[in-house]
């Protein structure tokens, strides 16, 4: 839930058991301060409370009195159970290579406080307000991002910090945990019963995640529907392939919003009124945007659902069930990460399908023979390559994107002494979703750029939309207008920040009102 500090108007995430993708990346991205509710406090303590006295009461249960995985037929006694859970942080911390984004781990601290925040966990309201003091005093635990199936090894090096082990970054410099702690006025704890394992279990990597980056392809969906409008307005194409009438029959709402937004966005463009009647169809590229994006948005939202579902889950295993007589440890599998998984392999392909689209509306744009501008968009082509090169990362882009659309899900290999005999695989599609949408930011920002370069060759006594021309005039302030080879690399980095920061969309809207 956001709400508003009065003094200092610091944004502030107040966790109540019910969250929204947005307030994840409001803490994950943009460093929003996150505080505990009344009812949140009391839903941990008394879960807490409950692991504690079953365990005075010599009950077995998974994780808690006994070993983990396939070793859970061995019972731990009472003496051993701080021992147990030092034990599984350390014996888990095995990630490899490069490591997590500050704000991918940052995510997932917040993913591990909402499915505490539940009340079925049993963790110490303690322990989680020492990682709710990591978050807002910018301390973040180094987690490498390699060689998880779903769960446990990211979390476990991310959980070291909170024994004083492993490293942490503190205002971009990476320290040993201990002097992390130090810089930021705070001290490690000791885990108690059950919390080494809360820590390290469930789809919090996985849900964080995939969280990231779907909330960036759907800002990137809607930057495609302005970027392919922009594409058609340029390339002189007909708007009667987004008719009202024509989408009524075909009722799918994500395709019908689609065409809305074309048309919002042309609503007052004289270019588009002017060729309106030009040429009869255009390629597919062109006048399937209604049908492909909305498609792809669909898929999208059917991701979204199901992820903010998972928010506000508890995914522990064993869950502390606090009714009945006495109130019971249920073990089962809540930590699978197959839904999150499910739908960030369909996202992937959705954001794939964005791409190639994109990708082909610009090689119609770029080519002299179909665009009737130059070729390649410059002045002087043959002693002047223009945009030629930039489609060639749009293909290199592409190619990476289809190699990564291949579902993570369908594999599984088993671990834990076939314990867990199938394995969900869910981290490696949330994983690779977040190298899928910066390729598509970065095709669609050539696309982008494409468009910027080809107003210089529209002779004609019409204007643009006026959200087209507060788009253009925002790319103008830093991106010059080709008259010879210029180095584009910083300038296809600047439009993608453009994209990627919602500047894009704010533009627009600000001009042409709310897009669907």
């Amino acid at each position: 839930m956001l709400a508003e500090r009065d003094n200092d108007k610091t944004s502030v995430i107040v966790l109540d058991g019910k969250m929204n993708i947005a307030d994840l990346v409001a803490v994950a991205r943009y460093g929003a301060k996150v505080e505990f509710s009344e009812e949140y406090c009391q839903r941990v303590k008394k879960s807490r409370s409950l692991v504690e006295k079953w365990i005075g009461e010599g009950r077995v249960m998974y994780g808690i009195t006994t070993g983990f995985g396939a070793m859970c037929t061995q019972v731990i006694s009472p003496e051993e159970t701080a021992q147990l859970q030092k034990n599984i942080v350390l014996s888990h911390a095995v990630s490899v290579g490069e490591p997590l984004a500050i704000e991918e781990v940052r995510a997932t601290i917040f993913m591990v406080l909402q499915n505490v925040g539940q009340g079925f966990c049993g963790a110490r309201l303690e322990t989680v307000e020492l990682y709710r003091q990591f978050l807002n005093r910018g301390l973040t635990p180094f987690a490498p991002r390699e060689g998880s199936v779903g769960y446990l090894s990211p979390e476990a090096h991310m959980a070291l910090v909170l024994i004083g082990e492993g490293q942490a970054y503190v205002k971009g410099e990476l320290l040993p945990a201990g002097e992390a702690l130090r810089r930021v006025g705070l001290k490690p704890t000791e885990l108690s019963a059950k919390e080494g394992l809360v820590l390290v279990s469930g789809t919090t990597s996985v849900t964080a995640l995939g969280a990231l980056a779907l909330y960036d392809m759907l800002n990137a969906a809607r930057c495609a529907d302005i970027i392919g409008t922009m594409t058609l307005e340029v390339l002189k194409g007909t708007t009667r392939a987004f008719d009202e009438r024509l989408m009524s029959v075909r009722p799918h709402r994500d395709q019908c919003s689609t065409a809305a937004n074309v048309r919002t966005i042309l609503s007052d463009s004289e270019i588009a009124a002017h060729f309106r009647d030009y040429r009869l169809q255009d390629a597919m590229s062109i006048r399937c945007i209604p049908q492909l994006h909305g498609a792809a948005k669909k898929t999208l939202r059917d991701a979204l659902a199901t992820i903010e579902v998972e928010m506000n889950s508890c995914c522990d295993n064993p869950i502390i069930w606090p009714e009945g007589e006495d109130g019971e440890a249920i073990s089962g599998c809540n930590a699978d990460s197959s839904y999150v998984g499910l739908e960030m392999d369909s996202a992937c392909i959705a954001a794939t399908m964005l791409a190639k689209m994109s990708e082909r509306r610009n090689s119609r744009l770029i080519d002299g023979n179909i665009s009737g501008y130059p070729s390649f968009l410059i002045k002087k082509p043959g002693l002047n390559s223009g945009l030629m090169i930039p489609q060639y990362t749009q293909a290199g882009l592409l190619n990476d994107m289809k190699i990564l659309s291949h579902p993570a899900t369908i594999d599984g290999i088993p671990t834990c002494g076939n314990q867990e005999d199938y394995v969900a695989m869910g981290y490696n599609a949330a994983k690779k979703a977040r190298q899928i949408v910066e390729k598509l930011e970065f095709i669609l920002a050539i696309e982008l750029l494409s468009v910027y370069q080809a107003h210089q060759f529209l002779e004609l006594d019409k204007a643009p939309s006026t959200a087209v021309q507060a788009v253009l005039a925002e790319i103008a302030l830093t991106v010059p207008v080709m008259s010879e080879d210029i180095l584009l690399y910083p300038h296809i980095n600047t439009i993608r920040d453009l994209i990627h920061l919602q500047k894009l969309v704010e533009l627009v809207e600000a001009k042409a009102g709310s897009l669907s």
